[in-house]
């Protein structure tokens, strides 16, 4: 349905391949060369990641990826907010980057920070923090209330609740976007990264 898309996907999930086989083809004097080229020719990435910030999760060696090659949107907890949707426009609009990545992973803080504020009834240490918890929690909610499952089980459900959440928000929250995605001019996918293998496995829409 979307070949330009799904191409791109692919070499994404190629590139997480070689990483985990330890043999990326990234190397820091071939990127030195094509940074001096995007200084001067500009940019256009292939595919934009929303992804959270964990130190953990750099997207460009986790897909085995140069500069140049991905459109990198970082928030704690890859949520949807104004600035980040913009963020997508921006680039759809200026390079016309059709692909778009939600990025979750194991062991997200930001989503046990919130299960541990919807169970244990913990206060966000900040109003911006509790602006993330916030996000999160109408997603998550649901799973927090469960009784025949374990807090680890919930944390692995809720992160890709939350994931798809932010891919169902990307894809209504937009005129733009969600005519891009209605004309095939756009695809959005949401995957999760395992923390322990480095793996990245896309969720089954």
């Amino acid at each position: 349905m979307f070949p330009v898309q799904n191409k791109v996907l692919q070499e994404l999930l190629d590139g997480n391949k070689r990483f985990l086989a330890g043999s990326s083809q990234q190397s820091s004097q071939g990127s030195l060369v094509k940074l001096k080229e995007f200084a001067q020719a500009g940019q256009s990435p292939k595919a934009i990641v929303l992804c959270c910030s964990d130190s953990r999760a750099p997207v460009e060696m986790i897909f085995d990826q140069d500069i140049g090659d991905l459109f990198v949107i970082r928030v704690a907890g890859n949520i949807v907010a104004p600035s980040l949707i913009g963020s997508v426009e921006f680039a759809a609009a200026t390079y016309g980057t059709s692909l778009v990545l939600v990025m979750g992973h194991t062991q997200c803080g930001a989503v046990t920070a919130t299960l541990n504020h919807i169970q244990n009834f913990q206060v966000p240490t900040s109003e911006n923090i509790h602006d993330i918890v916030s996000r999160i929690k109408p997603h998550v909610y649901t799973i927090a209330q469960h009784t025949e499952i374990d807090f680890e089980q919930k944390v692995h459900r809720a992160i890709e609740a939350n994931v798809r959440a932010s891919v169902s928000q990307l894809s209504s929250s937009s005129r733009m976007i969600e005519a891009l995605v209605f004309q095939k001019q756009m695809a959005i996918f949401g995957g999760i990264l395992d923390l322990a293998t480095g793996q990245f496995k896309i969720l089954e829409s």
